[in-house]
């Protein structure tokens, strides 16, 4: 069948009722038509399990917020209904959204031991460790929940214990494939289970809702081990101090360093709260017991350049990381000098190019060499290429493909790649699309509103709301505050006073037109009006958008403080 892209079929669901109790649905609130921020919700039997709640995070045109996640407003209205989350595993935007989220829903939190390390700092951090339930489920286990009767299905990834989710209901079974690749050396945790996957293509299955980062890209995406391999020859060749960028999840990567170091004489050592945390889940979990304690930065600042090999955080350019408070020079104990290098064993997340390039400039400017996966072996992925795809496809053999965690363009080739492996149906789906699975012909049946949330300071912020745009327009824009003191006859009692904010250049000249604009303006309107509290705040308003857009260009966001006498 052609692919069906936001292909709408007619639900016979009384009104009220988004689906049926007899129907198997999924309906993503994050994470589908863009990466990260996955949410996910299976719907069967009156009841709603969600898999995974995770972040994404800010870039330049959301001023003052740090990490964006899914608005859960749909299921929080439902919570009674919600029995559980389950998390497939432990990266930033897959749980990165439970403790900020977890107080609206209250339900308990299915993970394996490693994820639910993980997720305890976080809790413990948020204050909610003692009221929110995680449930730790081992590797390869079967469990239930409500309706739901659950398997995971061991993985690999870019971080120990990935885990599809096979999702059994009476109406039909479905996979969950979560973040994974074919990996047949990923030096940490074990292999992708094949048989499980084989067994449940034997099975049968309605479908398969997976991952679609590399849709685009043809072959395989490589091997832990042979990263490895190229790092230990990479630090070789190094001569002075030496720093890797990865990301903190990557526990095989961070071993890897660390072996590399050995290998040439070197001591690793962690820099970044988030590298501790994750080698202090991994040691709980036995992820690292033949590799040695790490030291620390202010161990590290004290050996020879030759002599040590810095592990740090901040590969994607991030504010306040290791990597960017050592480029700038503002690091507390480590510093780089001329002839020193930072080999980034990352690749860039898109969207994230612009403060990548500020930080490999600074680096550079300072005589610092600096190594890519454009120069170097030094990063894999951890999602399926084509190859990989097809290959899971050809095991499980699904009646439907549904592609998630991508931008459309990734969808949209994840879902021509499924057709050319004979899958019978294919739905490319967005975000708030309610998708029936089974039973009967799978297709979008209804559409529910979605939205971001944003954590500004302390307060989770609604992005789509008035106050944000407020603030957006001020960074465009600039702001002015008019104070304006009348008196009972409606004339002024004191000059008008402007204060401008945000707006380039000399403005005095502008803020005396300004208030001689606003006293004529004022002056000229009839006794009446000038009586009348909010027409007079429109004149000003006007008078002061009218200067600053003849000087500046710009429509100001103004504020008019009147006072009488």
């Amino acid at each position: 069948m052609p692919i069906r892209y936001g292909d709408h079929i007619e639900s016979t669901t009384p009104e009220g009722n988004l689906n049926r109790p007899d129907e198997l649905v999924f309906l993503p609130l994050g994470g589908t038509g863009e990466i990260g921020m996955n949410l996910n919700l299976y719907g069967y039997g009156g009841k709603w399990l969600m898999v995974d709640l995770g972040i994404s995070f800010a870039d330049d045109t959301m001023p003052g917020v740090d990490i964006i996640m899914p608005d859960p407003s749909f299921i929080v209205e439902r919570k009674q209904d919600l029995l559980a989350i389950v998390a497939t595993h432990g990266h930033e935007d897959h749980i990165g959204a439970i403790p900020h989220l977890w107080s609206q829903l209250r339900c308990p939190i299915y993970a394996t031991p490693f994820t639910a390390s993980l997720l305890r700092m976080k809790l413990a951090d948020a204050g909610l460790l003692r009221d929110a339930t995680i449930i730790e489920v081992p590797l390869s286990s079967h469990f239930e929940i409500g309706p739901f009767r659950l398997e995971l299905i061991t993985l690999t990834h870019s971080i120990p214990e990935p885990n599809a989710l096979v999702i059994r209901t009476d109406a039909g079974t479905v996979l969950h494939t979560g973040d994974w690749k074919f990996d047949p050396d990923p030096l940490i945790g074990d292999v992708s289970d094949f048989a499980a996957l084989e067994r449940l293509g034997q099975e049968g299955i309605a479908a398969l809702i997976g991952d679609s980062t590399n849709a685009l890209k043809p072959g395989e995406v490589g091997s832990e081990a042979d990263v490895r391999r190229s790092l230990i020859e990479l630090v070789g060749q190094c001569r002075k101090r030496v720093a890797i960028g990865c990301f903190a999840s990557n526990v095989a990567r961070l071993q890897s360093a660390a072996v590399a170091a050995y290998a040439n004489g070197r001591t690793p050592a962690l820099v970044g709260r988030s590298l501790h945390r994750m080698e202090q889940a991994a040691r709980e979990n036995g992820y690292l017991d033949d590799t040695p304690p790490f030291i620390d930065a202010e161990d590290a600042a004290e050996l020879p350049p030759e002599k040590v090999l810095l592990i740090c955080t901040g590969s994607q350019g991030e504010p306040r990381s290791a990597l960017y408070r050592i480029a700038a020079q503002d690091h507390p104990e480590i510093d780089l000098a001329p002839g020193d290098t930072v080999i980034f064993s990352s690749r860039i997340i898109p969207g994230n190019e612009r403060s990548i390039g500020r930080l490999h400039n600074q680096l550079v400017r300072r005589g610092i060499e600096i190594i890519t996966e454009n120069d170097h072996f030094v990063h894999v992925s951890g999602h399926p290429a084509q190859d990989e795809l097809t290959r899971m496809y050809q095991l499980v053999r699904p009646q439907l493909a549904l592609p998630v965690h991508g931008e459309s363009r990734h969808l949209i080739a994840h879902a021509k790649l499924a057709a050319d492996c004979q899958v019978p149906h294919t739905v490319v789906a967005e975000n708030g699309d309610m998708v029936r699975l089974c039973p009967g012909p799978p297709g979008i049946i209804d559409h529910v509103e979605t939205g971001r949330l944003g954590l500004d300071g302390k307060n989770l912020v609604a992005l789509a709301g008035g106050a944000f745009k407020m603030r957006h327009r001020i960074t465009l824009n600039g702001a002015a505050v008019a104070t304006i003191l009348l008196d009972g006859n409606g004339k002024f009692a004191a000059p008008p006073q402007v204060t401008m904010h945000g707006l380039l250049g000399d403005s005095t000249a502008v803020v005396t037109q300004i208030g001689e604009l606003i006293e004529k303006n004022v002056l000229g309107m009839t006794a009446a009006l000038r009586r009348d509290d909010e027409a007079v705040r429109d004149t000003v308003k006007a008078a002061v958008r009218r200067v600053v857009q003849g000087s500046h260009g710009k429509k100001p966001v103004t504020d008019v403080h009147l006072f009488r006498v």
